[in-house]
Parts: structure tokens; sequence; C-alpha cells
């Protein structure tokens, strides 16, 4: 259901802006529909009000908890959708919520789990924010980044409108909408023209426009340098730091090579680089530093003047990093339907 739709099903049953306004308002916040005050300016004609049950009931099956994980960095949700299909959310400390674009990822980095069955559909509008909805039922939620499942450069509209809706009628600041991408053109020639404007996470992972193409094979070809610089054109229009990030794999983007590569990107840039250990993946030979060895790498860029954070990987103490939720949920199904067909088969 995408966010016009809703609008235009109002306004086809009379709603003015000012209660199009209020409804979508109180569905941001985790509300009932015909919560918040009544004025005589937002009071609801009663061909709506009769309505409101009706699209209270649709818009509670677009995201639904199927499952919840609390962990130390937060609690994971696995989310199902009105056709089944299930993607994560994340409530994060000091108000957060990491939200999926995607079921799936076309991009195939070959260090994710999202991506390893490649893109099953698009989230629309209305199903991104829900997540924003279902999430502010449970807690306050100041802060929404877009780094959940999926890239959302590749679903660039349904993300555009969400954002422009939780930066009004939900009332997010528009410095704490973040939207995460691996970095593509088209979302540098979008931005300008939003009226929201979000800050930027990109994916960079390494300095070396080879080591890019083999660790995120379906990500469009923006040699590393470009993508700082369509970065830094952003920050400085938008006034927010550009948030850099580095899954830091051992032995593969964790050299000293890497790290002048990121001195010399970076110096003087307005810039944040996070840098985040490899979160384990069962099947994937990747390992994640010592936390001696990232501890270094963050102090020596500190050092070398670039603001850098050492994150720790979300999710590692349930086994729940970005994708493997539903991963595992999905090799339950699988074993579950073959333990099925055992039992249905004739026996020898």
């Amino acid at each position: 259901m995408e966010i016009e739709r809703i609008r235009a099903r109002l306004r086809d049953l009379g709603a003015r802006p000012s209660h199009e306004a209020r409804l979508l308002r109180a569905w941001l916040q985790g509300r009932a529909l015909d919560d918040g005050p009544r004025t005589e300016s937002n009071r609801l004609p009663k061909v709506v009000q009769v309505a409101l049950p009706v699209l209270e009931a649709e818009l509670a099956t677009l995201a639904r908890v199927r499952s919840a994980h609390p962990g130390e960095d937060g609690t994971r949700m696995l989310v199902e959708l009105a056709d089944g299909q299930a993607v994560e959310s994340v409530l994060l400390p000091r108000d957060g919520l990491c939200v999926s674009t995607q079921v799936g990822c076309a991009v195939g980095c070959v260090f994710c789990m999202t991506g390893r069955d490649g893109l099953l559909r698009q989230l629309d509008s209305g199903e991104i924010v829900a997540q924003v909805s279902l999430a502010r039922r449970r807690q306050r939620v100041h802060k929404v980044v877009f780094m959940g499942m999926g890239e959302p450069a590749h679903n660039l509209d349904a993300v555009v409108a969400a954002i422009e809706l939780l930066g009004t009628e939900g009332a997010i600041p528009h410095k704490n909408l973040v939207f995460s991408t691996v970095g593509d053109r088209r979302v540098f020639e979008r931005l300008p023209q939003m009226r929201v404007k979000p800050a930027l996470a990109l994916s960079l992972h390494t300095t070396r426009a080879e080591l890019r193409a083999q660790l995120l094979p379906r990500a469009p070809r923006l040699d590393p340098a470009e993508l700082v610089e369509l970065g830094e054109a952003w920050a400085r229009s938008s006034g927010y730091p550009i948030q850099y990030q580095w899954t830091l794999i051992e032995g593969v983007n964790d050299g000293d090579d890497e790290l002048e590569g990121i001195v010399r990107l970076l110096a003087g840039k307005y810039a944040v680089m996070n840098m985040i250990p490899f979160n384990r993946v069962d099947g994937l030979a990747y390992r994640r530093p010592a936390a001696e060895r990232a501890a270094e790498i963050a102090r020596r860029l500190h050092r070398a003047g670039i603001l850098t954070k050492l994150r720790q990987s979300a999710g590692q103490d349930v086994d729940a990093g970005c994708g493997q939720l539903r991963a595992r949920e999905a090799r339950v199904a699988f074993v579950r339907r073959e333990e099925k067909r055992a039992l249905r088969s004739p026996q020898d």
C-alpha cells in the first residue's frame, strides 16, 4: 500500500488536508487512527469515521511482529508483511530504529547474508513506514536509519516517499533520517530535489576499485574516490557529515595500505568513518580481526585526523546479524517441509 494510495483513499472519502495529516500522524505514532486532539478544523467527516476500522485493519496487516529477539545492542524483530514475506527491523539504543526497504537484496555483497538469495521483491512506501508505526508501539523512535535488508537506491521512489512522510507527519528530524547506500549516481541526483533532506551513509568497505567490485559485485561501478567526492558535495550542501561504513574483514581490508588509502580519501572531508568488525555468517570463510587490531586501526585513523568510530556488529549476542533471522527461519521452514514430506512418503 503506497503512501499516496492511502492519501488518495482518504481524499476520496472526503477528508480534507487537516484530516489527512491528523490520521497519518496517529498511524505513524503507533496510535489508533481516531486518537489525538479533535478540533473544529480537523473533525472527521462521518463517512471517514465509518471507514476508519477497515482502513486501520488494512494498515495493521502491512507489518506485524513475527518474532522478537532482545540483545545487548537492541531488539531485532522479524517483521511479517501482508503477503507472508518477512524483513528485519531493529529497535536500537537511544531511540533509534533500523528499517528494511526490500525483501532480499540485489547487490550481493559477499560478506552479507541478506543478498545471498538475491532480490525477492521491493517494499512499497507504506510497508517501509509501517515498520516505524510498529516500532513506536514498543518504544520511542526519534531516529530512523535505512540500513536493514535491501539497497535503498534500488527502491528509490518508495524510500524517498517514506523519508518525506517521516520527516513531516512522522516528526523525525531530517538529520535523524539516514539514507544508507552502496552508492548510486541517481541518489545524488535525487537528494537535492527532496523537501526533506536526509543524512547519508555510504558503504565504502575499501579504497581500491578492483576490490570493491569483488566485495560488492552488483553495485554501480563507482570508484571509491568518486564516491567520496559525491558524498562530500552532499555533506557540504546538507550540513550533515557523511557516515562512511566499513565492514572490517581480517586479511581483506584491514591492512596498512587500506588505512593509508582512507587517510588519502577522507583527509579534510566532512565525514565520520564507522569501522564495523565483520559479523560471523555461517558458510562464509571471512573472519573479523582481533579486537586489539580493530582498536589499533581506529586509533591510527584518529591520529591521522580521521574521525573514526569503532562500532560493534549488531546482533552478535543473539546470532541475528542483518539477514540472519530471516535466513534461519527459512532453514527451519525447509527442514519442517522435508520432514512432513518424508512422513507422507510410502515406507520402504
